[in-house]
Protein backbone atom coordinates (compact mmCIF):
# COMPACT_ATOMS: atom_id res chain seq x y z
CA UNK A 1 0.00 0.00 0.00
CA UNK A 2 1.67 3.61 -1.08
CA UNK A 3 2.39 5.00 1.98
CA UNK A 4 1.20 8.54 0.86
CA UNK A 5 -2.44 7.00 1.36
CA UNK A 6 -1.22 5.92 5.44
CA UNK A 7 -2.47 8.99 6.28
CA UNK A 8 -5.78 9.46 4.94
CA UNK A 9 -6.51 5.89 5.76
CA UNK A 10 -5.66 6.39 9.38
CA UNK A 11 -8.93 9.35 9.43
CA UNK A 12 -10.57 7.09 7.60
CA UNK A 13 -9.90 3.78 9.81
CA UNK A 14 -8.92 2.11 12.48
CA UNK A 15 -5.78 -0.55 13.04
CA UNK A 16 -6.01 -3.59 14.48
CA UNK A 17 -4.27 -7.20 15.02
CA UNK A 18 -5.32 -10.55 14.82
CA UNK A 19 -4.84 -12.03 18.14
CA UNK A 20 -7.10 -15.49 17.57
CA UNK A 21 -7.77 -17.80 14.63
CA UNK A 22 -9.48 -21.04 14.58
CA UNK A 23 -12.09 -23.13 13.06
CA UNK A 24 -15.20 -23.16 13.95
CA UNK A 25 -17.20 -25.43 11.93
CA UNK A 26 -15.56 -26.51 9.01
CA UNK A 27 -16.11 -23.63 7.03
CA UNK A 28 -16.26 -21.16 9.35
CA UNK A 29 -13.13 -19.05 11.20
CA UNK A 30 -13.42 -16.89 13.83
CA UNK A 31 -10.75 -13.88 13.92
CA UNK A 32 -10.68 -12.14 16.60
CA UNK A 33 -9.07 -8.85 15.92
CA UNK A 34 -8.14 -6.71 18.78
CA UNK A 35 -6.99 -2.40 18.66
CA UNK A 36 -7.32 0.01 21.28
CA UNK A 37 -9.79 1.85 19.47
CA UNK A 38 -12.43 -0.68 19.81
CA UNK A 39 -11.95 0.19 23.66
CA UNK A 40 -15.52 1.41 24.80
CA UNK A 41 -16.89 1.86 21.17
CA UNK A 42 -21.07 1.28 21.13
CA UNK A 43 -21.96 -2.14 19.34
CA UNK A 44 -25.23 -2.90 18.70
CA UNK A 45 -25.76 -7.22 18.65
CA UNK A 46 -26.27 -7.49 14.83
CA UNK A 47 -23.85 -4.71 13.31
CA UNK A 48 -20.69 -5.09 11.26
CA UNK A 49 -17.19 -3.89 10.10
CA UNK A 50 -15.98 -3.06 6.87
CA UNK A 51 -12.33 -4.84 6.52
CA UNK A 52 -9.43 -3.54 4.20
CA UNK A 53 -9.04 -6.98 2.52
CA UNK A 54 -6.22 -8.01 -0.30
CA UNK A 55 -3.16 -5.55 0.42
CA UNK A 56 -5.36 -2.24 -1.18
CA UNK A 57 -8.18 -0.35 -0.85
CA UNK A 58 -11.20 -3.45 -1.15
CA UNK A 59 -13.31 -3.54 1.71
CA UNK A 60 -15.16 -6.36 2.88
CA UNK A 61 -18.55 -6.47 5.25
CA UNK A 62 -18.06 -8.99 8.34
CA UNK A 63 -20.86 -9.15 10.68
CA UNK A 64 -19.91 -9.03 14.76
CA UNK A 65 -19.85 -12.40 16.31
CA UNK A 66 -18.89 -10.28 19.46
CA UNK A 67 -17.74 -7.81 20.71
CA UNK A 68 -15.17 -7.54 23.79
CA UNK A 69 -15.24 -3.53 25.35
CA UNK A 70 -11.86 -4.06 26.43
CA UNK A 71 -10.39 -3.34 22.81
CA UNK A 72 -11.74 -6.59 20.40
CA UNK A 73 -14.00 -7.66 18.02
CA UNK A 74 -14.42 -11.52 17.02
CA UNK A 75 -16.21 -12.22 13.59
CA UNK A 76 -17.08 -15.87 11.90
CA UNK A 77 -15.85 -15.60 8.72
CA UNK A 78 -17.56 -18.07 5.78
CA UNK A 79 -15.52 -19.48 3.42
CA UNK A 80 -17.25 -19.56 0.03
CA UNK A 81 -16.15 -20.87 -2.85
CA UNK A 82 -13.81 -18.62 -5.60
CA UNK A 83 -10.28 -16.91 -5.41
CA UNK A 84 -11.72 -13.33 -4.97
CA UNK A 85 -9.58 -10.80 -2.19
CA UNK A 86 -12.10 -11.44 0.90
CA UNK A 87 -11.81 -15.16 0.04
CA UNK A 88 -8.14 -15.01 0.33
CA UNK A 89 -8.02 -12.44 3.37
CA UNK A 90 -10.67 -14.87 5.28
CA UNK A 91 -8.47 -17.90 4.76
CA UNK A 92 -5.30 -16.90 5.26
CA UNK A 93 -5.48 -14.45 7.76
CA UNK A 94 -3.16 -15.55 11.23
CA UNK A 95 -2.09 -14.37 14.48
CA UNK A 96 -0.15 -11.39 14.13
CA UNK A 97 -1.47 -9.89 11.22
CA UNK A 98 -2.03 -6.38 10.79
CA UNK A 99 -5.64 -5.30 10.10
CA UNK A 100 -7.26 -1.86 8.80
CA UNK A 101 -11.04 -1.79 9.88
CA UNK A 102 -13.94 0.97 9.89
CA UNK A 103 -15.54 1.08 13.31
CA UNK A 104 -19.31 -0.83 13.74
CA UNK A 105 -21.51 0.35 12.13
CA UNK A 106 -25.47 -1.02 10.46
CA UNK A 107 -28.96 -0.95 11.14
CA UNK A 108 -29.97 -4.77 11.25
CA UNK A 109 -29.88 -4.90 14.96
CA UNK A 110 -31.74 -6.08 17.65
CA UNK A 111 -34.86 -4.53 18.98
CA UNK A 112 -34.54 -5.60 22.50
CA UNK A 113 -37.75 -4.91 23.34
CA UNK A 114 -40.08 -6.56 21.06
CA UNK A 115 -42.64 -9.13 22.54
CA UNK A 116 -41.37 -12.04 20.40
CA UNK A 117 -38.16 -12.56 18.16
CA UNK A 118 -38.08 -14.28 15.06
CA UNK A 119 -35.14 -15.28 13.56
CA UNK A 120 -34.95 -16.21 9.58
CA UNK A 121 -31.76 -16.87 7.58
CA UNK A 122 -28.46 -19.19 6.29
CA UNK A 123 -24.96 -19.45 7.50
CA UNK A 124 -24.16 -15.94 6.64
CA UNK A 125 -27.23 -14.51 8.25
CA UNK A 126 -25.67 -16.74 11.50
CA UNK A 127 -22.97 -14.60 12.76
CA UNK A 128 -25.22 -11.76 13.39
CA UNK A 129 -28.44 -14.03 15.23
CA UNK A 130 -25.46 -15.31 17.26
CA UNK A 131 -25.07 -11.71 18.60
CA UNK A 132 -28.46 -10.89 18.96
CA UNK A 133 -29.44 -14.19 20.89
CA UNK A 134 -26.68 -13.42 22.83
CA UNK A 135 -27.81 -10.20 23.83
CA UNK A 136 -31.48 -12.09 24.70
CA UNK A 137 -32.36 -13.18 28.23
CA UNK A 138 -33.29 -16.85 28.99
CA UNK A 139 -37.08 -15.62 29.45
CA UNK A 140 -37.39 -13.91 26.01
CA UNK A 141 -39.83 -15.28 23.37
CA UNK A 142 -37.68 -16.76 20.38
CA UNK A 143 -38.57 -18.36 17.55
CA UNK A 144 -37.24 -19.11 14.33
CA UNK A 145 -35.45 -21.12 11.11
CA UNK A 146 -31.71 -21.41 9.96
CA UNK A 147 -30.66 -23.12 7.17
CA UNK A 148 -27.23 -24.07 6.16
CA UNK A 149 -25.72 -26.31 3.94
CA UNK A 150 -24.75 -29.42 6.05
CA UNK A 151 -25.48 -29.70 9.66
CA UNK A 152 -21.91 -29.25 10.37
CA UNK A 153 -22.15 -25.86 9.30
CA UNK A 154 -24.37 -24.72 12.42
CA UNK A 155 -22.62 -22.07 14.72
CA UNK A 156 -22.91 -22.93 18.36
CA UNK A 157 -25.98 -19.96 19.17
CA UNK A 158 -27.98 -19.07 22.17
CA UNK A 159 -30.90 -20.15 22.27
CA UNK A 160 -30.54 -23.11 19.27
CA UNK A 161 -32.96 -25.19 20.77
CA UNK A 162 -35.60 -22.89 19.78
CA UNK A 163 -34.91 -22.27 16.67
CA UNK A 164 -35.64 -24.58 13.45
CA UNK A 165 -32.38 -25.43 11.59
CA UNK A 166 -32.60 -26.80 8.15
CA UNK A 167 -29.59 -28.26 5.55
CA UNK A 168 -30.02 -26.84 2.21
CA UNK A 169 -32.16 -29.40 -0.52
CA UNK A 170 -34.50 -30.03 1.87
CA UNK A 171 -37.88 -27.93 2.99
CA UNK A 172 -37.46 -24.56 1.73
CA UNK A 173 -36.73 -21.42 3.94
CA UNK A 174 -40.15 -19.80 3.08
CA UNK A 175 -41.85 -23.03 3.47
CA UNK A 176 -40.26 -23.49 7.23
CA UNK A 177 -41.79 -19.78 7.69
CA UNK A 178 -45.18 -20.87 6.34
CA UNK A 179 -44.87 -23.97 8.82
CA UNK A 180 -43.78 -21.41 11.82
CA UNK A 181 -46.50 -19.43 11.24
CA UNK A 182 -45.40 -16.64 13.67
CA UNK A 183 -47.84 -15.06 14.95
CA UNK A 184 -47.93 -11.24 14.11
CA UNK A 185 -46.95 -8.89 17.49
CA UNK A 186 -42.89 -9.22 17.70
CA UNK A 187 -39.65 -8.62 15.46
CA UNK A 188 -38.82 -10.58 12.55
CA UNK A 189 -34.72 -10.49 11.38
CA UNK A 190 -34.78 -11.75 8.07
CA UNK A 191 -30.78 -12.16 6.49
CA UNK A 192 -29.15 -14.22 3.77
CA UNK A 193 -29.54 -14.50 -0.15
CA UNK A 194 -31.27 -11.54 -1.60
CA UNK A 195 -34.18 -13.72 -3.38
CA UNK A 196 -35.08 -15.88 -0.41
CA UNK A 197 -34.91 -12.32 1.84
CA UNK A 198 -37.40 -11.28 -0.31
CA UNK A 199 -39.93 -14.45 -0.54
CA UNK A 200 -39.69 -14.64 3.25
CA UNK A 201 -40.78 -10.93 3.65
CA UNK A 202 -43.94 -11.80 1.53
CA UNK A 203 -44.40 -14.85 3.61
CA UNK A 204 -44.68 -12.90 6.52
CA UNK A 205 -46.47 -9.78 5.09
CA UNK A 206 -48.80 -10.75 2.96
CA UNK A 207 -49.83 -14.40 3.77
CA UNK A 208 -49.47 -13.92 8.11
CA UNK A 209 -50.57 -10.58 8.15
CA UNK A 210 -47.07 -8.78 9.73
CA UNK A 211 -46.64 -5.20 9.52
CA UNK A 212 -43.82 -4.32 7.01
CA UNK A 213 -41.78 -2.39 9.53
CA UNK A 214 -41.98 -5.46 11.68
CA UNK A 215 -40.14 -7.17 9.26
CA UNK A 216 -36.53 -6.25 9.48
CA UNK A 217 -34.37 -7.27 6.33
CA UNK A 218 -30.67 -7.78 5.54
CA UNK A 219 -29.98 -9.56 2.00
CA UNK A 220 -25.77 -10.18 2.53
CA UNK A 221 -25.54 -11.65 -0.99
CA UNK A 222 -26.88 -12.87 -4.26
CA UNK A 223 -25.61 -15.48 -6.68
CA UNK A 224 -22.79 -14.54 -9.22
CA UNK A 225 -22.52 -11.49 -6.97
CA UNK A 226 -20.34 -10.40 -4.06
CA UNK A 227 -21.35 -9.72 -1.28
CA UNK A 228 -24.16 -7.02 -0.71
CA UNK A 229 -24.56 -3.70 1.40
Amino acid sequence: MPALLSPVLDLLTLQGTVTEAEAVTPRIRRLRIESPALADVAVRPGQQVRVMVGGGLTLRTYSIWRHDPAGAVELCVLDHPGDGPGARWARGAAVGDRVRLRKPEGTFVLRPDAAHHVFVGDETASVAFGAMLAALPEGARISGCVETETAADRLPLAHAGRLEWLTRGGSSLPDAVRRLAPAPGGIAYVAGEARTVQQIRQVLVREAGWERRAVVTKPFWAPGRRGLE
